[in-house]
């Protein structure tokens, strides 16, 4: 075939199929056209999940009747003029193709009208311009409030292919919404609406300062935002019911600001949606961004959870480089490697200075603790069998010794305690639960905990402590070598981890071929009767994947937590006193002893004020 000039409208088709997606792409468009406007409200009408109806109206600086063409041109825009001027983006939207790619598979219509100078009402009319396909209309004068509303129907009528691929109502309106809800958390002077098929389903009203005199949300910038706004913002957007499990932090180093809410790692989940990351007001993706927030919480959550993280990073806009995606959902940072450590550092510092330990209500699903008697509040009896039921095949629980010990809590029939009275630990108050668990109190209340995995969080400290101080841990000779017969691919993956098992304290030497020697062995390990084929076994299936790099410190973390598992005390263990006061003791002296090395929870807690609740003292 020849060699031939494409129509503008296949072109911008073309360029619609990498800006619009979906429905919620041309809603995105949209919405920051509005933003950069200077909008103070935002209303978004959909109709049929958006492939029927998408308007957006806004109230802000409008554009004029004899631009209106130019709006829906190609490569048209107010916002850059230079090639300079892509080095320092700082609106959300610039490449001046939305508006034609939209158009060009769906029939639009855009109303604008500009303010008058001074503070009036405005001219006395708009401008409306219409678009179908590569069908557009005169300019034709109409009546209008100051701003711009803009019509979108029957999104890809003309592209049946692209239609026949757009998922049912439910599940565009859900990622409608989803985009509104990330855009709105960075504008909290801007207030939006979102409503479908006549619905509301968002109403944020914007965030205005104490004197609504002084509030003028056409001159917000984002990048300048109010921390104690943002996060009122967020708790709009995430939902009240969270709000106690987010930690505000903040970060000023070398000219990059960061702000944001960390959750806890009790409200963790499955997948990296509830992640939102903002680079001067913009929502991007970026992986090495999400790799330093999970990193901050390694060890806190499990490998398989996502952290709920709100991020604002505010930087240089000649240090960012926001045209690196045609949507512009990625960014590319200057010094990448400087961002990244300066999340994870001010995440992770957030993280260990607050109590992580997960408060459980003693009337949810999980102590289903029912009374017999409607309105009663359970029994000691109840009590006991609940961690009966927890784990029914130990041995050693003894019935008197609990009943002692809970019943103190409870003080005579008559009595209402103060709900700041303190409660001392005491040797008496340690009570070892079906040989797994560890009951005991403190000042908020009563404290359950996971004998085998604080223990292990203690181990991996020590055995990281003694890595860090010494450089490696102590060996403990074998009389006689623990020989492994292995595959060719088996042996390269020893001799590749020479370096980390000389750290682990482990000697393995080649005794001919497809054969090794385990003369020597972490003594931690040996004393805990760690048996060194099974470890060593375990270590080379690990180190045989493919993201297993041997002299990285993610690598030496791996390992020690394979290790501080093996060597903890298990459930079904039993403890002394003395072993019991020692774990505690221990578990108030190392950092994250909330969760075990692999992200599971040690402890919980049930406060004073929810047991007094619970049993009707107050």
């Amino acid at each position: 075939m020849p060699i031939r000039r494409l129509t503008p409208l296949l072109v911008n088709q073309i360029a619609a199929g990498e800006v619009i997606e979906r429905p919620a792409s041309v809603v995105k468009e949209l919405v920051e056209n509005a933003l950069d406007a200077g909008a103070g409200r935002i209303t978004i009408d959909i109709e049929d999940g958006g492939r029927e109806l998408i308007r957006v109206a806004d109230d802000g600086c409008g554009i004029p009747a004899d631009e209106l063409p130019l709006a829906l041109a190609a490569h048209a825009t107010s916002k850059i003029s230079e090639p300079d001027d892509l080095a320092a983006i700082s609106t959300l939207g610039f490449r001046g193709e939305a508006l034609a790619s939209i158009a060009s598979v769906s029939r639009l219509k855009l109303t604008s009208k500009t303010p008058a100078p001074g503070s009036g009402p405005g001219s006395e009319a708009g401008a409306m311009i219409e678009q179908a396909g590569d069908q557009v209309s005169e300019v034709k004068p109409v009546g209008c409030a100051p701003g711009t509303v803009i019509e979108v129907r029957n999104l890809f009528f003309n592209t049946p292919a692209r239609r026949k691929f757009m998922r049912g109502a439910p599940t565009e309106i859900a990622h409608i919404s989803e985009m509104t809800q990330r855009i709105a958390m960075a504008h909290a002077e801007t207030g939006f609406t979102l409503r479908h098929n006549g619905r509301v389903m968002l109403d944020l009203p914007p965030d205005q300062p104490a004197d609504p005199r002084k509030a003028d949300p056409r001159k917000a910038d984002p990048r300048k935002a109010d921390p104690r706004k943002q996060e009122r913002r967020v708790i709009a957007v995430l939902g009240d019911d969270i709000a106690e499990a987010l930690l505000s932090f903040e970060s000023d180093e070398r000219g990059v600001k960061l702000w944001g809410m960390a959750g806890l790692p009790a409200i963790a989940r499955a997948t990296a949606r509830h992640q939102y990351v903002y680079v001067n007001g913009r929502p991007v993706r970026d992986k090495n961004i999400q790799h330093a927030i999970k990193e901050a919480y390694r060890g806190l959550i499990e490998p398989t959870q996502q952290p709920v993280v709100v991020l604002f990073i505010t930087i240089n806009p000649h240090l960012v480089d926001m045209n690196v995606h045609p949507a512009k959902a990625e960014v590319r940072f200057a010094d990448a490697n400087a961002v990244h450590g300066q999340v994870l550092a001010v995440v992770r510092q957030r993280l260990l200075g607050a109590d992580l330990t997960p408060r459980v209500n003693v009337r949810s699903a999980m102590f289903d603790l029912r009374s017999d008697t409607p309105g009663a509040a359970p029994s000691v009896e109840q009590f006991v069998d609940y961690f009966r039921r927890m784990d029914p095949n130990q041995k050693g629980f003894v019935y008197e010794q609990v009943k002692q010990e809970l019943e103190p809590l409870a003080p005579p029939e008559g009595t209402q305690p103060a709900l700041t009275e303190t409660v001392r630990p005491t040797a008496q108050s340690i009570l070892q639960v079906h040989n797994s668990y560890i009951v005991t109190q403190d000042t908020q209340g009563l404290v359950i905990i996971d004998q085998h995995a604080l223990h292990e969080r203690v181990m991996f400290a020590t055995l990281l402590e003694r890595i860090t101080s010494a450089g490696q841990l102590e060996s403990q000779r074998l009389l006689v070598p623990a020989v492994m017969n292995l595959s060719p691919g088996q042996m390269a993956t020893v001799e590749k981890l020479q370096p980390l098992l000389m750290k682990l304290g482990i000697e393995a030497d080649a005794l001919g071929p497809g054969a090794i020697g385990v003369q020597a062995f972490a003594s931690l390990l040996f004393d805990r009767g760690v048996e060194p084929v099974e470890f060593m076994n375990e270590l080379i299936d690990r180190a045989e994947a493919d993201d297993f790099n041997p002299s990285a410190e993610a690598a030496l973390h791996e390992v020690l937590d394979m290790m501080s598992c093996k060597a903890a005390i298990k459930a079904g263990d039993a403890m002394s006193e003395a072993e019991l006061g020692e774990l505690l003791r221990r578990k108030d002296q190392i950092d994250r002893a909330s969760n075990c090395p692999h992200g599971r929870p040690t402890t919980i807690r049930l406060s004073l004020h929810d047991l007094e609740k619970h049993f009707k003292r107050v």
